[in-house]
């Protein structure tokens, strides 16, 4: 009977997870399906704290109330410009996670004498993906937090393809020699090595493909943690994070028009800058006010803002809000146009602007606001450069050639704030910062808008 009330209860939570994951989907529900999936996890907990096998509860409430407390803090003191960061480091403890999981079982198993056959192949898989998942995430972690610049070193790709072998070889003789445990540390620690070396060369404008990545693995690895432990749930939650991330993976390859593989095992494209430069801008960059820039705000009918990272990184998130609630008040249309890959993270910039509470429905895709750009007034372009740069289109020997972008330089003005003329992540200069149509507005992206929007109030 009890096995009967956790298969059912397990059933509940898997459902509560697939709504969930459904609702998700769309900005309307996602805070309803973040809640389902809260729910089916504690279905889960509770169900599985009703094992007969367990015999004490002391660690576990421990370790409830640890993770409870760090779950809070980090809830109360990260930043939304620190979540992608946040992100890749869940990623990790979900793959330390399913390491420390299969390892216990497996070690038990070879311990008591038991049959260890069925478990080998599970525990090597769970091992391997949960061990290069976590210092993969360790060194994502801190190459987006900017505490790690140094991107490997000479031979690092043959050294890492020697890893994968090694794995291989260990994962092998972890099956065949099923009652050895020293085969199972062994994967683990090549395992490490091989997250590090694959994610360290990788540069910070691929990090949005990584983490998706390294979510998929996470769930990869409780999958093979699942089959361990003959535990159908975990099976389930973890094929539904497994199979999204890889969705997740393949949406932002597309973006940035690179396949996986060059992401993983080639280095980012970059420009030299240089005298490119200085012939593109000299004499031509025209530089504006926020009193010009209100002026043209207020003959304006429809105005676009693209957010970028560098909106994420001065947290002018609210302020681009107040700006938006100043227009509408005038009678303009105000909607935001959003590149896939715009921040650090998938999804980063939709997140920031909802936390200001923009409403979803002025939060417009891609593929959906292109067209209207030769429709627009004005678009302001906050911190964003290689999602808005024109050469993706009109230059074949680009760095980012083929990527879908941004159409702001068909709107009939462009305003870009930004600190300086830096290139963005792919180094190259843009020359919509010189076109005829684009006025720059150096300085801080908070600081800027809030300018403007006070000028505005002025007229």
């Amino acid at each position: 009977m009890t096995n009967d009330w956790a298969a059912l209860g397990y059933l509940a939570a898997a459902i509560l997870f697939i709504l969930g994951l459904k609702r998700l989907s769309r900005p309307r529900t996602a805070v309803r399906g973040n809640q389902y999936g809260a729910a089916g996890m504690l279905v889960a907990v509770l169900v599985t704290l009703t094992d007969n096998s367990i015999i004490g509860f002391g660690w576990i409430i421990g370790g409830v109330i640890l993770g409870a407390a760090v779950g809070v803090l980090l809830a109360l003191r990260v930043q939304m410009t620190a979540m992608p960061e946040l992100v890749a480091l869940f990623n990790g403890f979900g793959g330390g996670a399913s390491v420390l999981v299969a390892a216990a079982s497996y070690t038990q198993a070879v311990d008591l004498a038991g049959d260890t056959s069925r478990l080998s192949s599970s525990a090597a898989l769970a091992s391997l993906i949960g061990a290069v998942t976590f210092t993969g995430s360790l060194v994502a972690f801190a190459k987006l937090r900017e505490a790690l610049r140094w991107s490997g070193f000479r031979g690092i790709t043959v050294l890492s393809a020697l890893g994968a072998v090694a794995a291989v070889v260990l994962g092998v003789l972890m099956v065949v020699d099923a009652q050895n445990a020293l085969w199972l540390w062994l994967l683990v620690g090549v395992g490490a090595v091989l997250g590090l070396l694959v994610v360290l060369p990788i540069g910070g404008a691929d990090m949005p493909v990584v983490i998706a990545l390294l979510n998929s693995l996470s769930g990869m690895a409780a999958v093979a943690a699942g089959f361990v432990l003959d535990n159908s749930l975990l099976i389930i939650a973890g094929s539904l994070v497994g199979a999204s991330g890889l969705i997740l993976t393949q949406i932002m390859c597309v973006a940035m028009n690179r396949t996986l593989l060059a992401v993983m095992f080639s280095p980012a494209p970059t420009g030299t800058g240089g005298n490119d430069v200085d012939d593109i801008y000299a004499g031509k960059v025209r530089s504006t006010s926020p009193d010009d820039v209100a002026m043209l705000l207020e003959s304006a009918e429809r105005v676009a803002i693209v957010p970028g990272y560098g909106l994420a990184v001065a947290q002018a998130q609210h302020a681009v809000r107040d700006l938006m609630r100043r227009l509408q008040d005038r009678g303009v249309e105000v909607v935001f146009g959003i590149h896939p890959v715009a921040g650090r993270m998938p999804g980063h910039m939709n997140v920031l602007l909802a936390e200001a509470e923009v409403a979803y429905e002025r939060l417009v895709e891609m593929d959906d606001i292109n067209p209207t750009f030769e429709q627009t007034d004005v678009t302001i372009v906050i911190g964003a450069n290689d999602v808005v740069n024109p050469v993706a289109r009109t230059d074949p020997s680009s760095p980012i050639a083929g990527m879908p972008i941004l159409d702001v330089d068909k709107s009939d003005v462009v305003v870009v704030i930004k600190r300086s003329l830096s290139p963005g992540f792919a180094k190259i200069a843009n020359p919509l910062f010189a076109a005829d149509n684009a006025l720059m507005l150096f300085g801080d992206g908070r600081e800027a808008v809030v300018e403007i929007t006070k000028s505005l109030q002025s007229l």
